[in-house]
């Protein structure tokens, strides 16, 4: 049942990212170790996703997340809607590769930047080391990858 549950959120997470061009405006947070200790939770879009295994995200150098990211790199990110709570607890690395950022380029992010090449974008790639998944169907899993 564990792996069906597994595959089930995996699905879910990539029919929520915009590389897949089916997000449909589901919520992802993303929970971060801030300042002075408490925590730092941003309501953020996943740019594309392997499984539960990692998610990735874009951001601006301005956001605070970066700031955060360098002093602890441990996060959590969870999605949810009425029918599922999709929790993971991981590690994140931010890159600047200029490949990656711009696989990971989409658009939107104009909005925010000049381009993939713009200094100021980069890309925060989540690895899951927990998860807690849960669907209203009474579907649940939670264990470590």
């Amino acid at each position: 049942m564990s792996k069906e549950v597994i595959k089930k959120a995996a699905d879910t997470i990539a029919d929520n990212t915009v590389k897949n061009k089916t997000y449909n405006n589901e919520v992802c947070v993303l929970t971060l170790n801030g300042e002075g200790g408490y925590p730092y939770s941003s309501v953020i879009t996943p740019a594309k996703s392997d499984g539960i295994k990692t998610i990735c995200f874009a951001t601006n150098a301005e956001s605070g997340k970066l700031k955060c990211l360098k002093k602890n790199a441990k996060a959590s990110v969870c999605f949810c809607s009425g029918d599922y709570n999709i929790s993971l607890e991981g590690d994140i690395e931010i890159i600047s590769d200029p490949a990656i950022k711009k696989e990971m380029w989409y658009d939107g992010l104009e909005h925010h930047h000049t381009g993939a090449d713009d200094p100021t974008y980069f890309v925060l790639k989540f690895t899951t080391k927990n998860y807690n998944l849960f669907f209203v169907t009474g579907e649940m899993a939670q264990g470590t990858l």
